[in-house]
């Protein structure tokens, strides 16, 4: 595995680990429709979140969310849509950014509720 794939899975490893110490279950892992994949879905509360995870060096060149963009957020939302059509879920849902700057000696992890509203 390449090493910016392994970097990836390293911070989607923190972002599950920060999800369940808050309570939150976690229901799908890089959660595939065609091409476009959902990094978490996680449920809490009568409520489906859907997080994308974005993990960098450090944020020399920005805050790694910056790179969830309008593209990326209409891509989530038709994946989220597929995936709860497909498991015939009705509960309300929120779309989550999870933001970590992981270093070889440590890690931050900036946890974004409500990043983006899909567009009606």
């Amino acid at each position: 595995m390449s090493d910016h794939i392994e970097f990836g899975k390293n911070g989607e490893e923190l972002a599950q680990a920060f999800l369940r110490n808050l309570g939150y279950d976690i229901l799908e892992l890089n959660w595939k429709f065609g091409k476009n994949e959902i990094d978490i879905i996680a449920a809490k509360d009568d409520l489906i979140v859907i997080v994308e995870v974005k993990t960098r060096k450090s944020n020399f060149f920005g805050e790694p969310e910056v790179s969830v963009t309008k593209s990326k957020q209409r891509i989530l939302v038709r994946a989220a849509n597929a995936f709860l059509r497909k498991n015939k879920i009705s509960l309300e849902t929120r779309f989550d950014v999870i933001s970590i700057i992981l270093t070889p000696h440590n890690h931050q992890i900036k946890h974004i509720e409500d990043a983006f509203y899909p567009i009606l």
